[in-house]
C-alpha cells in the first residue's frame, strides 16, 4: 500500500480519501436524492409535518410564481427569512429557474439591508413581514422590483397560525394599496396556470447562493457560492457523517442566512432523507421543551446552544436517550468544556458525543470535522475527504506537526469570489508551491503528528458573539459618522453566555456634551444603522484613548480596563 501523503489520510480507507461532484444545481442534486422518499418527512415547523412530496410540489409552484413575477435566469432574488417552510422552499425554488439566492439576515439595519440589495444587484425579494417597515423606507433607493412578504404564521397549524394572527400578528405593519408588495399566499397562487418551461440547466460552477459576512479582514463582504460548493459539502457528509438516517431529525436553530445552518443544519439533512425542525425563533429558556417535543437526533449549534443546554435545571432532569450527534461550530470549545458536555450526555443516557468542526463562510461551511476517531478533546477534527489543509508561516510554507500557524485551505468547496471586491479575492485565495490556491483564513492553530488539527485563536480583531461574527472596525466606521461623535473603539469582552459582547467607547466632538438626549440619539442612531447582533452592549465616554508606541489606538488596554472593572 503507498504511504500517505498527508498526515491525516490513516483515518480514511483509500475509497474515501476524495471525492466527486455532479454537475448538477443543488435542486436537482436534492431532487436525485429525495426521490425514494416522498412519503418521509422533510421539514417540521411547529408540529406541522410536511413531507418530501408535498415539499417538492411547493417548489414547483413557488418557481411557476417566480416566473409569473418575472425572475429570469441569473437574477439575483434576495431571501430574507428566519427558520420557515417559506424560506427553504424559495431557496430550492429560487435555484430551480436557475437564479440566484441572496440570503440575509432578517433583522439587519435598513442601511444594511439597501446595501444588500444593491450590491447584489437584487430585482426581487422576499421578506418576513416584521421588516416591511424597514424595507419601505429604503426599497425606493434599489432595483428591486417586487417584494413578496411572508409571515411566521403562513405555515404554522391552523390553530396556532389563528392565535399568532389575533396576538402577535396584529401588530406588525402591513403594505396597503401598493403593487410593490404582495403576500405569500397571493404570490404563490400566481403560478396555478402557468404552463411554460420552468427548469433550466444549471451547471454546477455556476453561482447558486450569495451569503455575507465580514470575510477574513473583518470588513463586511458578500460571499458568492457555486452550487458544486454546496454539493461538494454533501458528498463529505456521506463519508463524515454516516450516522444520519432515513426519518431523523435535526433540531434547527442556526438560521438559514448562516451558511452553518443552510448547508449543515438543511441542505445535508434533506439530501439524507432527514427532517429539519425548523425553529424561527430561539429562547434559550424554552430549550427543554424543543428537546422533550421533538426529540430531535442530531442537535447543531454555536458553543453557547450546548451552554444553554448545561445550565437548563429541567433538561437536567431528561433522559436523552434519543440524541445520536451534537456538533458545534462558529467558534471552539475548549477541552474542559467539550468533556463537560460529554459527561453530561452520558450522565442523561445518551451515546452522543459534541464533534467540533472548522469552517467558515468562504468554505461553505465545516472543511474539518471530528471523524473517523479523529475527535480528540479539544480539536476539530481532521480535513474532510478531498480537503486539503495546511498550517503556514508568514512566508505561505507549511509549518512542522505541533507549531502554530495560520489556517489555510484548498478544496472544491471554497468559495467563488467576494462579490465585486477582486483584491479582497486575490488578498485571501493565494497560490502555494504546489500550484494549488490556498483560502488563507486568518486563524491560527496547529496540526499534531496525527493529522488533527488544534484552533487556537483569531489572527484578526474579530468578536464572536453567541456564534455569531462581530467586527469592530466596522462598528466604529458606523459610530463614526454620527453628527455627535469624534472617535469610537469598540473591544470584545467576555460573557458567561454569549460568550463575547461587544462594547464601545467614544469621544464626543469638541462643544458636545455628555448629555441623556446625546446619548440617547447615539443609542437609537446604532439601533437604526447595524444589526441586532452588532449593537454595543454599553457606551463608555471618555476624553481620550490610550494610544499604543505606533501612536494608534489601543483597544487591548481598553479591553483590560472594561475587563478588571466587571470583576
Amino acid at each position: 500500500m503507498a504511504k500517505d501523503k498527508y498526515l491525516w489520510e490513516h483515518y480514511y480507507k483509500e475509497n474515501e480519501r476524495n471525492i466527486s461532484v455532479p454537475d448538477q444545481s443543488l435542486y436537482d442534486y436534492m431532487m436525485n436524492s429525495t426521490k425514494n422518499f416522498s412519503r418521509e418527512v422533510a421539514l417540521n415547523y411547529f408540529g406541522r409535518k410536511i413531507t418530501f412530496k408535498t415539499f417538492w410540489d411547493y417548489i414547483d409552484k413557488c418557481a411557476k410564481s417566480l416566473k409569473v413575477l418575472g425572475v429570469k435566469e441569473k437574477d439575483v432574488v434576495t431571501i430574507c427569512m428566519p427558520n420557515t417552510p417559506e424560506a427553504v422552499i424559495s431557496f430550492f425554488a429560487v435555484n430551480k429557474i436557475g437564479a440566484v439566492a441572496n440570503m440575509i439576515h432578517p433583522l439587519s439595519a435598513e442601511e444594511e439591508i439597501k446595501d444588500y440589495l444593491n450590491n447584489t444587484k437584487s430585482k426581487y425579494m422576499i421578506a418576513l413581514n416584521q421588516c416591511y417597515s424597514k424595507i419601505k423606507k429604503i426599497i425606493k433607493d434599489t432595483k428591486v422590483k417586487r417584494v413578496v412578504i411572508a409571515s411566521p404564521s403562513d405555515s404554522m397549524p391552523i390553530i396556532m397560525n389563528t392565535l399568532y394572527n389575533a396576538t402577535m400578528g396584529r401588530k406588525d405593519e402591513k403594505p396597503v394599496g401598493n403593487s410593490m408588495y404582495l403576500f405569500w399566499r397571493e404570490f404563490m397562487s400566481l403560478g396555478v396556470s402557468y404552463k411554460e418551461k420552468i427548469k433550466v440547466k444549471v451547471n454546477k460552477d455556476d453561482t447558486a447562493v450569495i451569503l455575507h459576512s465580514g470575510g477574513t479582514t473583518g470588513v463586511p463582504k458578500s460571499i458568492v457560492l457555486s452550487n458544486a460548493s454546496i454539493i461538494g459539502v454533501n458528498e463529505q457528509a456521506k463519508i463524515f457523517f454516516p450516522e444520519a438516517e432515513v426519518g431523523d431529525s435535526l433540531l434547527l436553530i442556526l438560521p438559514l442566512f448562516h451558511c452553518f445552518g443552510l448547508v449543515v443544519g438543511m441542505f445535508i439533512p434533506l439530501c439524507r432523507g432527514a427532517s429539519s425542525i425548523l425553529i424561527p425563533q430561539f429562547d434559550a429558556k424554552k430549550f427543554d421543551k424543543l428537546l422533550l417535543r421533538y426529540k430531535p437526533n442530531f442537535l447543531l449549534g454555536v458553543p453557547t446552544l450546548f451552554e444553554a443546554m448545561l445550565n437548563n435545571k429541567k433538561i437536567n432532569l431528561m433522559d436523552l436517550s434519543f440524541l445520536k450527534t451534537l456538533i458545534c461550530g462558529g467558534d471552539s470549545l475548549s477541552e474542559k468544556k467539550n468533556k463537560e458536555i460529554n459527561d453530561f450526555l452520558s450522565d442523561h443516557n445518551s451515546n452522543a458525543q459534541v464533534v467540533q468542526g472548522y469552517g467558515m463562510t468562504e468554505t461553505t461551511g465545516p472543511v474539518c470535522y471530528g471523524t473517523h476517531g479523529s475527535n480528540k478533546l479539544g480539536s476539530i477534527g481532521i480535513p474532510l475527504p478531498g480537503n486539503i489543509i495546511k498550517i503556514c508561516d508568514n512566508e505561505n510554507k507549511e509549518v512542522a506537526p505541533g507549531e502554530l500557524g495560520e489556517i489555510c485551505i484548498h478544496s472544491i468547496v471554497v468559495m467563488k469570489e467576494y462579490l465585486n471586491n477582486k483584491k479582497a479575492t486575490e488578498d485571501v485565495l493565494i497560490k502555494h508551491d504546489d500550484g494549488l490556491k490556498y483560502i488563507h483564513t486568518g486563524d491560527l492553530g496547529y496540526m499534531d503528528k496525527d493529522g488533527v488539527i488544534f484552533y487556537v485563536q483569531r489572527q484578526k480583531r474579530i468578536i464572536i458573539s453567541s456564534g455569531y461574527n462581530v467586527y469592530p472596525q466596522y462598528i466604529e466606521n458606523v459610530l463614526k459618522d454620527n453628527e455627535y461623535i469624534k472617535d469610537a473603539c469598540v473591544v470584545g469582552v467576555p460573557h458567561p453566555y454569549k460568550k463575547e459582547i461587544a462594547k464601545a467607547f467614544i469621544i464626543l466632538k469638541d462643544g458636545i456634551e455628555e448629555s441623556y438626549t446625546v446619548k440617547k440619539e447615539i443609542m437609537d442612531y446604532a439601533e437604526k444603522n447595524l444589526a441586532h447582533y452588532m449593537i454595543p452592549r454599553e457606551y463608555i465616554y471618555k476624553k481620550e484613548f490610550p494610544k499604543t508606541k505606533m501612536a494608534k489606538t489601543d483597544y487591548l488596554a481598553l479591553r483590560d480596563e472594561l475587563i478588571k472593572k466587571d470583576n
